[in-house]
């Protein structure tokens, strides 16, 4: 297996690009990025001008949306 293809948490061990969260969350890019301005949405962090999530920070995220849906 490549570094790509091994999985952490049930997620690529790379870090991932808005389009992929976009994809994974089933909403539009858009949305994505409302998230990071209002920071609602799972944690990211540039590298230059681009910007990246860690795959292990979006899984603590849903963890936590989980976590909280349970509780209410």
């Amino acid at each position: 297996m490549t570094a790509v293809e091994t999985l952490r948490g049930g997620l690529p061990d790379c870090y991932l690009v808005p389009e992929d969260i976009a994809t994974m969350f089933k909403v539009p890019l858009e949305t994505v990025y409302q998230w990071r301005r209002k920071r609602t949405g799972p944690p990211g962090f540039r590298i230059g001008k681009h910007l990246r999530y860690d795959p292990a920070d979006v899984y603590a995220f849903i963890a936590a949306r989980k976590q909280e849906d349970a509780a209410a």
